[in-house]
């Protein structure tokens, strides 16, 4: 079998395994968030944590909760961190330096997962499991929490109110994302990943130095990081370590895990605004977007120019030998279409324009589908961009979903899709202007300049994936990329509940003839144009001087 074709029919199972599980979770889903029940264990939760599930919020005190939980997960998993030495479990292993332990809490407590550090070189077991792996719940169910306070706002009417905080985010861990987690884990664990607390061991001699494997709890920290879109390994290689990615089913496996909650969401949301065909369309938008970045992913990495691509049958370096290009472009797409940020392969060693087509990815603002709640509320922020623009076009006030965009809604879009923007070009540009970021560079000239973009893009835009060839762990760019995480993740959010907030006072419109049809494929072409001309005309001109570039000198 030619490996072009054993990635088109990897590519085939995975639609068909998504296909199927899609309108079960969805409905499952907007069940989830429209019951009136708690369970026995969510009561205990809401008990000791002080709060009252029965409670409706309106979206600045649902913010209050987002930012203030967020605060303190921040603080918690930084002091776990500083601490470190003094804990049992350490695996030997010191305190993280204050500049990295901030990067990090603001790194997995954002969903973003960025790593300046080699995993099985400086976390032990208690911060792995304790701290990093509880964040890749939480963080992934307050994200959800969000979306489904946007989607409130669009079904609700003539109140303010947007559901409670608290119970969205503890009915999303315990009935969506823990059980789920679970089966992947063990899946995961019947393909081979380890799930152990053991130390450290001596495996032998290599190459003239010493080597040596640590064990931990990597298939459960696995199945929650590709479910979640939250992107941190175990280990320092991501997945491409055997130990967190066996082989190729267990691969395909974590590519289902990423796609999984982000598509089946839009089911959700068209379950709860009552039309499942608006949801329809949202996963329309979603779906060819990730088809025409996956195919022109596999396009120049298998037939890029050059002799000795050629001879390999591809652009090969840097790619995971076990899977293949194909597998490798499919899981490179996917992680930087959703905010999820492992890789299975060697991004810096992609053909130039491969390398392009991944940062595009996130700097489309992850929405295709991306990641876990945010995929769906940044595509319905664009959304009401669309319909404005289709307004302008026609002479008519907008409407989405039975609700006027007036100027104050628009307001809020605007400022939404402007902040990741603002982030990621005015920290490239600092960066490149010092001299210390630049000296982190492992390459010169536009490929240099993209590990710079793409690590501000990864970051701001809350992916966590790496270039590579950037040494990150300086006290620049720990902080810095902290910063970018922090503001990329939660400055949105505001503007998200203020839109979700005004939304819900409306009163709803009655549909006219002069009615846009939003459940039609013109509205998602629409969608489609409107995603890609916001990106190109705000990140063409660095796109222009880094992959542009290098893709076309090569």
């Amino acid at each position: 079998m030619s490996p072009v074709l054993a990635g088109v029919l990897q590519l085939l199972a995975l639609m068909v395994a998504l296909a199927l599980a899609y309108r079960p979770l969805g409905d499952y889903m907007a069940g989830v968030y429209s019951s009136p029940k708690h369970l026995r264990v969510e009561k205990w939760i809401y008990r000791a944590i002080g709060a009252n599930p029965a409670t409706e919020m309106r979206w600045p005190a649902y913010l209050r909760g987002v930012l203030g939980f967020s605060l303190v997960s921040v603080l918690f998993l930084y002091l776990l961190q500083r601490i470190q030495g003094s804990l049992p479990g350490s695996l030997g292993f010191s305190s993280i330096d204050p500049d990295q332990a901030f990067n990090t809490a603001a790194s997995f407590v954002s969903n973003t997962n960025w790593q300046s550090y080699y995993g099985e070189q400086a976390m032990g077991h208690v911060v792995q499991t304790g701290g990093l792996a509880v964040q890749n719940f939480l963080s992934a169910a307050v994200g959800m929490a969000v979306a489904v306070a946007l989607v409130r706002g669009f079904a609700r009417s003539r109140t303010g109110e947007l559901g409670n905080f608290w119970a969205d985010m503890v009915r999303g861990t315990i009935r969506i994302l823990l059980p789920i987690a679970l089966v992947g884990a063990v899946l995961l664990v019947a393909c081979g990943a380890i799930q152990n607390f053991a130390g450290i061991h001596p495996v032998g001699q290599f190459m003239g130095g010493s080597q040596q494997w640590n064990g931990g709890a990597v298939a459960s920290q696995e199945a929650i990081k590709e479910l979640g879109t939250n992107g941190g390994g175990y280990f320092n290689a991501n997945s491409a370590h055997p130990f967190e990615n066996p082989n190729g089913l267990s691969n395909l496996l974590e590519i289902f895990l990423i796609l999984l909650i982000p598509l089946s969401l839009t089911r959700t949301f068209g379950r709860m605004v009552g039309s499942v065909k608006q949801g329809y369309a949202i996963l329309a938008t979603m779906v060819t977007i990730w088809i025409v970045f996956t195919a022109l992913m596999m396009w120049t990495e298998f037939h890029h120019g050059g002799t000795a691509f050629d001879i390999a049958g591809g652009a090969t370096e840097g790619k995971e030998t076990r899977f293949g290009i194909g597998a490798s472009s499919i899981f490179s797409v996917a992680t930087t279409l959703t905010s999820t940020g492992a890789v299975n392969s060697f991004l810096s060693s992609y053909t130039g324009f491969g390398g392009g087509i991944a940062m595009l990815g996130m700097q489309l603002g992850e929405i295709a589908p991306g990641g876990v709640g945010s995929g769906l509320y940044g595509i319905l922020v664009m959304a009401v961009i669309a319909v404005f623009l289709a307004g302008l076009m026609v002479g008519r006030t907008p409407e989405y979903l039975g609700k006027k965009i007036g100027t104050k809604q628009i307001k809020f879009a605007a400022c939404y899709i402007l902040i990741t923007p603002a982030l990621v070009l005015c920290f490239t540009g600092v960066a490149m202007a010092m001299n210390t970021p630049a000296n982190s560079m492992t390459n010169s000239g536009a490929h240099g300049f993209s590990e710079i973009l793409y690590a501000y893009t990864s970051g701001a835009n809350n992916n966590g994936s790496a270039f590579a060839g950037l040494n990150a762990d300086t006290q620049w760019f720990n902080t810095s990329i902290g910063i970018a995480m922090l503001l990329g993740r939660f400055l949105p959010m505001v503007f998200v509940l203020a839109l979700a907030g005004s939304l819900a006072e409306q009163k709803p419109v009655p549909m006219t003839a002069g009615t846009l049809r939003t459940d039609k494929p013109l509205f998602s072409g629409l969608l489609v144009g409107t995603i890609m001309i916001v990106a190109g005309l705000t990140y063409f001109p660095a796109l222009a001087l880094g992959p542009l570039a290098e893709g076309l000198a090569s």
